[in-house]
């Protein structure tokens, strides 16, 4: 009598490994499990947000945390709940509604994919891969994201988080390459489970993992439901070949644009240019109301030198997030 041979068949493309011998399946069953379980009550995940609410949270969420974006996309919502609603204001209203989440060029992207959506696809947010592949602001992390977390869609989802997950369950590494290689997106695509309802869940409970517990800095590795398939925790959790880079903000002219944006937001009268880059004693009054009074006093309170400031306006001005009339400076019409 001899006894069935119970190992996992091996998982074509996958190197060998804790994660090969778990099998697909049981690593699938794993993470999915966790991620019921687990996961944040999040808006854009309830069953019935709408592909457009799906759309603008994963534009916000581009390099910001979910804390920050929460906020501002129900505001977002409430206020254009449908993209028409967006293309019927101004690019500058869109600017303005952006708020204090950072890189504001995703705005202006925003508001030209609801203009396409509004004069191309009916006002409604096209379901296909290549549609929304070809909308304004839309790549190609994005255009699966929306596809797979609005739709259903079958797609490979490959962000941030994911390549961390894949890199340390499956490669061993402590931290993926500081870009999507051809390697991580093919391991990505080996990882995907065949059925189109497990696919969309396996993508938002891996991204879930990354985010929650295996973090760049910090993981929290006895949380993981995987750890002991983990490559990464087996070889002994190596440091990473390259330390993280964190990004820099103070004194950089991405701080000086962000406190210049924050006055151009602030009212809705134009400022004038020297108020923006020269010298000029904001206590005097300026002609402008409160809150941007508040904001220039933020702006020069930086003493980021002239040239900088100067700098920072004329990118500004090139990236169409603000724009030079007679009377000053404003968020573009």
């Amino acid at each position: 009598m001899t006894t069935a041979d119970t190992t996992p068949d091996p998982v074509p493309g996958l190197p060998p490994g804790p994660a090969a011998d778990l099998g697909l399946p049981e690593l699938h069953r794993s993470v999915t499990d966790w991620f019921d379980a687990a996961a944040r009550d999040l808006p854009w995940r309830d069953p019935h947000c709408s592909p457009w609410g799906v759309m603008v949270s994963e534009f916000m969420l581009q390099q910001t945390p979910v804390v920050r974006v929460l906020p501002v996309w129900r505001a977002w919502l409430q206020r254009w709940p449908r993209p028409a609603d967006l293309a019927a204001e101004s690019t500058g209203e869109a600017v303005r509604a952006w708020g204090r989440l950072g890189y504001p060029r995703r705005a202006l992207r925003l508001h030209a994919a609801a203009v396409e959506i509004t004069e191309r696809h009916g006002g409604r947010v096209p379901a296909g891969h290549d549609e929304l592949l070809a909308l304004p602001g839309v790549g190609a992390y994005t255009a699966a994201a929306i596809a797979v977390f609005a739709f259903g869609d079958r797609q490979v989802v490959v962000d941030t988080n994911i390549r961390r997950v894949q890199a340390r369950v499956v490669s061993g590494r402590a931290l993926p390459s500081r870009s999507l290689t051809a390697a991580e997106a093919r391991l990505a695509e080996e990882l995907m489970p065949e059925d189109d309802a497990l696919a969309v869940r396996w993508n938002k409970a891996v991204m879930e993992l990354g985010a929650l517990v295996c973090t760049a800095r910090s993981p929290r590795c006895e949380q993981c439901p995987v750890r002991h398939a983990c490559a990464w925790v087996a070889a002994g959790r190596p440091e990473p070949a390259e330390a993280p880079r964190g990004q820099s903000w103070h004194g950089t002219d991405r701080q000086v644009r962000g406190a210049i944006m924050a006055v151009l937001r602030a009212g809705h009268d134009p400022v004038p240019g020297p108020h923006l880059t020269g010298p000029v004693d904001v206590a005097t009054g300026t002609g402008l109301g409160p809150e941007a009074l508040r904001a220039l006093d933020a702006l020069h309170g930086l003493r980021a030198p002239e040239d900088q400031r100067r700098r920072a306006l004329d990118g500004l001005l090139q990236d169409g997030l603000a724009v030079r009339g007679p009377a000053g400076i404003s968020l573009p019409g």
